[in-house]
């Protein structure tokens, strides 16, 4: 990688059009587009890469970008995407970019396997992480996933859709669906308060005691928080109408909470919908679908596993996570690698490969391969 790459300010910002499957998200909004421009940044957006999320191309021109093929949005310095490089786009990384984007590189190995053959310098949006160990830029994400969560299960379990024709919250004198939700963090909370709100009978459960005191004060409906354990999994997911998985190993492959064995123990029309796909999926059984077909039934269960929920919503999940993601686009671009790392502490976590290395100990260990020290990497 070229020195440059790593100290100095990088003079181009490139937006390709998404291309994984139902992708609707951008990478960058016009008003984005207008702050990166104001701090003399040259801005590269690939002719409608904003269609799908409602963003014109004349937008994004007013703002201050350059509308561009799709070769020209990659030859940029500094490349920022949404989801991670598809194998038709692994010809456009080169060992004198950094690439910007979720990569979730333990459940996709092949993209880690393309970025290391490449020298990428490849920043995950999913693992940079604060000294309290939240992760702002995944935040957004999993929120919105976490609500879509409750609200596809609802929708899969009408009997129209292959579902047990259960209503969620029930109605006057017949019990409400039974939700147990594994994993308390940002998604699993979300789903939980969602599936409450719709007056479902929600579990949610986790393996922190701290985690759960912590939501107790805004717990509502008929929501349940129980420290979550084998056999506690094993008793409630067989009672369950809908199981959503939401546990989170950041930079790693989510752990399998649910066995197959118990898969098959839940009733005919029951639904599950795995959250963590994006990160290996947290139930055996579970594989990865598209919007276009989003769900597959085993055992009689029907299985939601969509590898880019927030894509669902593109317009707020755009919105949502340019909140998050613009500043540490113009730390990046602004700075260069090296004073960003310093003027943010946190962008150091979200370095997974540079110069054909891991960097990150989570992606190292779902990979297999030995890590690097990420410092050690940028020398």
């Amino acid at each position: 990688m070229a020195d440059s790459i790593l100290s100095a300010p990088m003079a181009s910002i490139g937006i390709p059009k998404e291309i994984k499957v139902d992708e609707q998200r951008v990478a960058l909004t016009p008003d984005g587009v207008r702050e990166l421009v104001t701090h003399g940044l040259e801005v590269k957006i690939e002719a409608g890469a904003g269609a799908g999320a409602g963003i014109g191309d004349d937008a994004f021109r007013k703002a201050g970008a350059q509308l561009v093929s799709r070769d020209e949005a990659w030859a940029a310095h500094l490349v920022v995407k949404v989801k991670e490089p598809q194998p038709e786009e692994f010809g456009f990384l080169r060992n004198d970019m950094v690439l910007f984007t979720y990569l979730h590189l333990a459940a996709y190995p092949d993209v880690g396997e393309a970025l290391l053959k490449a020298g990428t310098a490849a920043m995950a949006y999913e693992t940079v992480q604060l000294e309290d160990g939240s992760l702002p830029l995944l935040a957004p994400m999993s929120e919105i996933a976490g609500r879509l969560a409750a609200q596809v299960g609802a929708h899969f379990l009408e009997k129209p859709h292959g579902g047990r024709g259960v209503l969620m919250g029930g109605c006057t004198g017949v019990q409400p669906a039974r939700v147990v939700v594994l994993g308390a963090g940002n998604a699993g909370w979300n789903a939980a308060r969602t599936a409450a709100a719709m007056d479902a009978e929600v579990l949610l459960l986790d393996r922190s005691p701290q985690r759960l005191r912590s939501l107790e004060a805004d717990r509502r409906g008929r929501l349940t928080s129980v420290v979550s354990s084998r056999g506690l999994i094993e008793r409630l997911v067989p009672t369950a109408d809908l199981v959503i998985g939401a546990v989170l190993t950041p930079g790693g492959r989510a752990p399998t909470l649910v066995d197959e064995d118990l898969v098959q123990a839940m009733r005919p029309g029951s639904v599950i919908v795995d959250v963590a796909i994006d990160q290996g999926g947290c139930i055996a059984t579970s594989r990865e679908t598209t919007h276009t077909n989003p769900t597959v039934s085993i055992h009689g269960v029907q299985h939601y596993a969509v590898g880019n929920m927030p894509g669902a919503v593109p317009f707020t999940s755009t919105e949502a996570l340019v909140s998050v993601t613009l500043p540490y686009i113009l730390g990046i671009a602004g700075r260069g690698l090296e004073e960003a790392f310093t003027e943010r502490p946190e962008l150091l976590s979200g370095l997974n490969t540079v110069q054909g290395s891991i960097c990150h100990p989570g992606v190292a260990k779902a990979l297999g391969v030995t890590p690097r020290h990420p410092m050690a990497c940028l020398r």
